[in-house]
């Protein structure tokens, strides 16, 4: 692609990770007014400017609807109208459709993991009818990208790309293959079985575990990082998941497969199909130190692991060569067999000490495994990248005028600190709040006399500056949304 084949904008905004879906007490968006009068402040602000947002995937959230499989597919438009009517969301739809039917304002959609349907017509079809109705030029001002290959524009001389992340994460790598099918089966007047569809292990872990978890405890899905220490997490808020463990130990299995499928995603030969999970990856991925090593008097991972044994649900079945039955049974003997000896309290707040262990998710400039992921796929023609997928905002000058962004998320974030953490005392009337488990009693709760979750609704703002360089922003929206952004990172792009 020549320089000259892309769009060009003055102002580039990007958000992402809004995750609208769900009934009312399972959605996880709060700042849904703030969000409606943030896009109508841009289709308002500036109005000679040429003026794009991306939404940078995850715009909506079709795991937290109950489509009855993985993914939604000739009910794919349903589930993604009742998003867009739900009153919650309702307000967003009508400023984006406010946006796209204001001239010189463009909105480009980034699939994402948790919203792989935007990748059939008939959703796109719908999306671009309930936002510009007749309008031929309000049309042509969407777009999609829908196959992993981001968006790529100019601002200026920088040439800006978007990708929500999930490209380069095993967890939740998209199959768009296998997307590209079904959308050709679509068009085609074919249906499609939903269970010829093999989910990536994030999904996996959404659908079988954590939307069952979520209903009793709305915040699980809040905290940050996902995947460290959940299961030590999910087991000490919630021992009846006992007889998930096995299931969650093939998970691990399914993530160590989308690894091997990203890595050869370019590859004429396929994919493979699900492998084991060594018992180390899938104990210290899912436990935790504090719970796996809580008993020294269990028997040795090798010893157990050799042996043949029951599955979790009582019926008999060899373990696997790869020890995934055995591992999944050491868990549930280890687990069982501790938390009968301490209090919930307790357990969560060791479970948790696990999950923060050296923990610098919040740092504006860490380098996650998603940015050095992400960039070394990015040549050296691109001067700004930004991604989402990790609802963690970053803002990271790479040097020799290129920048890294995270757009972060405009979905509710909780932060636990060593404070919290300190001792049971400390955290006892924490422990009340969570066990509570409703989201209104967590949007109220404080600790110190701050509240416990974090108000961050950010975007990345890429534009032209008086001098005619280019600049990235990391931008906090404030308040009702109407107003000005709050930056609290600006860095200087290639002049």
């Amino acid at each position: 692609m020549s320089l000259g084949d892309m769009a060009r904008y003055d102002v580039v905004h990007v958000i992402s990770d809004l995750h609208m879906g769900g009934k009312q007490g399972f959605q996880i968006l709060r700042e849904t007014t703030r969000l409606g009068n943030y896009v109508r402040r841009l289709a308002s602000h500036s109005p000679d400017a040429n003026v794009a947002l991306v939404l940078n995937g995850d715009v909506f959230d079709t795991l937290a609807e109950d489509t009855g499989g993985y993914v939604a597919i000739e009910q794919a438009a349903t589930t993604v109208g009742r998003i867009m009517d739900d009153p919650s969301f309702k307000e967003i739809w009508d400023a984006l459709a406010a946006f796209v039917q204001t001239s010189r304002r463009h909105l480009i959609v980034v699939i994402g993991n948790h919203d792989i349907e935007i990748a059939f017509p008939p959703v796109q079809r719908l999306v671009i009818e309930r936002l510009a109705g007749d309008d031929p030029a309000a049309r042509g001002r969407i777009e999609f990208s829908i196959m992993g290959a981001g968006y790529t524009c100019m601002v200026g001389s920088s040439r800006v790309y978007c990708v929500h992340g999930n490209e380069v994460d095993p967890w939740n790598y998209n199959r768009y293959e296998d997307l590209a099918r079904v959308a050709r089966r679509l068009n085609a007047g074919q249906t499609f079985d939903p269970t010829e569809w093999r989910p990536n292990a994030g999904t996996k872990m959404v659908k079988e575990v954590m939307n069952n978890v979520k209903r009793r405890y709305a915040w699980i899905d809040l905290l940050k990082p996902e995947t460290s220490a959940a299961l030590g997490t999910l087991m000490a808020i919630d021992p009846s998941q006992v007889k998930k463990l096995g299931e969650l130990v093939g998970i691990i299995g399914e993530k160590r497969t989308g690894t091997a499928e990203f890595a050869g995603r370019l590859s004429a030969e396929g994919f493979a199909e699900p492998a084991g999970v060594p018992p180390a990856e899938a104990l210290e991925k899912l436990l935790g130190a504090n719970l796996r090593n809580a008993s020294a008097a269990q028997p040795a991972a090798t010893d157990m692991l050799l042996a043949s044994e029951a599955s979790l649900d009582g019926s008999a079945h060899a373990a696997s060569p790869e020890g995934t039955l055995g591992t999944g049974q050491l868990i549930v003997d280890r687990l069982t067999g501790w938390l009968r000896n301490i209090e919930p309290d307790e357990a969560l707040r060791r479970a948790l000490l696990d999950w923060l262990r050296g923990d610098t998710t919040f740092a504006f400039d860490n380098r996650d495994e998603t940015c050095t992921e992400v960039m070394k796929s990015v040549g050296p023609a691109v001067d700004i990248v930004i991604t989402g997928h990790t609802h963690l905002a970053r803002a990271i000058d790479l040097g020799g005028g290129r920048l890294y962004f995270n757009s972060g998320t405009w979905i509710r974030l909780m932060q636990f600190t060593e404070a919290m953490l300190k001792d049971s005392t400390t955290f006892r009337p924490i422990y009340a709040m969570l066990n509570d488990g409703k989201m209104a009693t967590i949007d109220a709760a404080t600790f110190a006399g701050r509240p416990l979750l974090l108000d961050r609704t950010s975007e990345i703002e890429v534009a032209l500056d008086a001098d005619e360089g280019v600049s990235g922003r990391l931008n906090w929206i404030l308040g009702d949304g109407k107003g000005a952004p709050a930056t609290e990172i600006q860095l200087q792009g290639r002049r």
